[in-house]
């Protein structure tokens, strides 16, 4: 059996959801020449909110890390939604990750791990990419991480 993203995302028993419907004005992902921009994705498990809240407040570290998990499979499930097969990605450009938390948090990139260490569990070495991780005062519906990606499409 060959190794794709769809067998890896089986070896970590992942299930991709039914991708979320954009809740404003705007599409879930663009595709454009071999680009394909996700649109932030929320840490949503069953269709409820993973985590809501903030780091460093009433969100623990380890809780934010699964959360920004939890907004990659989202994210993969809109590349699938996107593109069809997982196979034509060729590389995970960029990650956006988007973290709500109190002024004094610092440990942004400890919980963006959470969706970095997914992208290359499933793509493998095409899952390393770039990564831009800030902190947010809030987010939609008091989520506690958001998650957006680039990716390069076949």
């Amino acid at each position: 059996m060959t190794d794709t993203p769809e067998t890896r995302l089986d070896r970590h028993g992942i299930i991709l959801p039914v991708p979320p419907a954009p809740v404003a004005t705007y599409v879930a992902s663009v595709l454009s020449g071999s680009l394909l921009v996700v649109s932030g994705q929320l840490p949503l498990l069953d269709g409820k909110l993973f985590a809501t809240g903030k780091l460093g407040a009433d969100v623990a570290v380890e809780v934010g890390v699964e959360a920004a998990r939890y907004a990659m499979i989202n994210v993969i499930a809109q590349v699938r939604a996107a593109v069809g097969d997982l196979s034509r990605v060729r590389r995970v450009v960029r990650l956006g990750g988007f973290i709500s938390c109190v002024p004094s948090f610092t440990q942004h990139a400890a919980v963006m791990n959470g969706a970095s260490d997914l992208a290359v569990a499933i793509f493998g070495e095409a899952g390393r990419h770039a990564r831009s991780t800030i902190g947010v005062p809030s987010l939609p519906l008091d989520a506690a991480v958001e998650v957006e990606g680039l990716f390069e499409i076949a």
